[in-house]
């Protein structure tokens, strides 16, 4: 069995959509405590992380609510680094999506913005036309490299997000392919059971079994 690990470590300088996680120290061995304890500050949303439908739908299904089943089980990791701009639905199709519940795009992010500490102009990101193939064709998870799903130029209308999370679609965002080759795996994602949350910090890994 061979085990990729495809969360990016959270830290206080780490790529970051807004304000960064904070870490508090509460108690330390150093200055005589009984153990040492910290406090995290830091956003549902933080680092790879699960997009949960109530995320941009008041009232849809919160995070503690969604579907293991969509977050467990065969994944494929399909090659879109050929992609420049906004993925579309023929990329999807070159790629061998069809037919696969749980996709994880990796593209240029992976090995260039993701590595970056601040956020970049511009990334590979998927297009409406898109998103709606992937509810079409039935994907329960679409996984991309880079904080948000969506492409740069769409991030004051969310076009992608509408047309996924309404229709029940999670969106793993923030995935480290770059060390991962294209192919099939089994997907275990787990985002924390944060009671009627928009979303969650996860990790996720994909594992090969001979």
């Amino acid at each position: 069995m061979k085990i990729y690990d495809i969360t990016l470590p959270i830290h206080p300088k780490m790529l970051h959509w807004g304000r960064k996680p904070e870490v508090e120290v509460v108690e330390s061995l150093a200055n005589g405590d009984a153990s040492n304890v910290t406090r995290w500050r830091l956003g549902a949303h933080t680092g790879t992380h699960v997009d949960a439908p109530a995320h941009f739908v008041d009232g849809a299904t919160p995070i503690d609510q969604v579907s293991l089943y969509s977050m467990i089980g065969p994944a494929i990791v399909a090659d879109c680094t050929g992609v420049e701009g906004e993925v579309l639905p023929e990329h999807l199709e070159a790629a061998g999506v069809a037919g696969h519940r749980r996709v994880l795009l990796k593209t240029t992010n992976s090995a260039g913005p993701l590595k970056e500490p601040e956020r970049a102009q511009t990334w590979v990101g998927v297009g409406p036309a898109a998103s709606q193939w992937l509810v079409d064709h039935g994907v329960e998870l679409i996984g991309t490299d880079y904080m948000t799903l969506e492409h740069h130029t769409r991030t004051d209308t969310w076009d992608s997000h509408h047309v996924l999370l309404n229709a029940g679609v999670l969106i793993l965002e923030n995935a480290d392919l770059d060390e991962v080759p294209p192919g099939e795996y089994e997907l275990v994602c787990l985002p924390a059971k944060l009671v009627d949350a928009d979303g969650a910090f996860t990790r996720a890994v994909l594992i090969t079994r001979d």
